[in-house]
């Protein structure tokens, strides 16, 4: 199973979970979901969210995805990532992660 992961709030899961799906900011202001690889999270977190307490890890089977999901090269990190362009079915979400369990402080 191929797994992509987003950064998020518990207040934006929490919204999602009542209704239905996930989406953010992002996918009306550029068009797409900002996600990574495991590999990535650490960078992402360190970057964007390294005083949010209140940060969650969601972990995205792309199998089970029903929006379009394309690996893109972003300019200003360097690297290329997995984004989402769509909302993000609840059944793709297969754990959520708390920031205590990414390993990263």
């Amino acid at each position: 199973m191929p797994t992509i992961f987003h950064a998020t709030t518990s207040d934006l899961w929490d919204t999602a979970k009542k209704s239905g799906t996930y989406t953010v900011a992002s996918l009306r202001d550029e068009g797409f979901i900002h996600c990574c690889t495991e590999e990535q999270i650490p960078r992402i977190v360190e970057r964007i969210y390294k005083n949010n307490d209140d940060l969650l890890i969601l972990c995205i089977d792309t199998h089970k995805l029903e929006s379009q999901m394309v690996y893109e090269w972003s300019p200003s990190l360097t690297a290329t990532f997995p984004h989402v362009y769509g909302p993000i079915n609840l059944e793709a979400v297969t754990e959520v992660r708390v920031k205590k369990d990414i390993g990263v402080i």
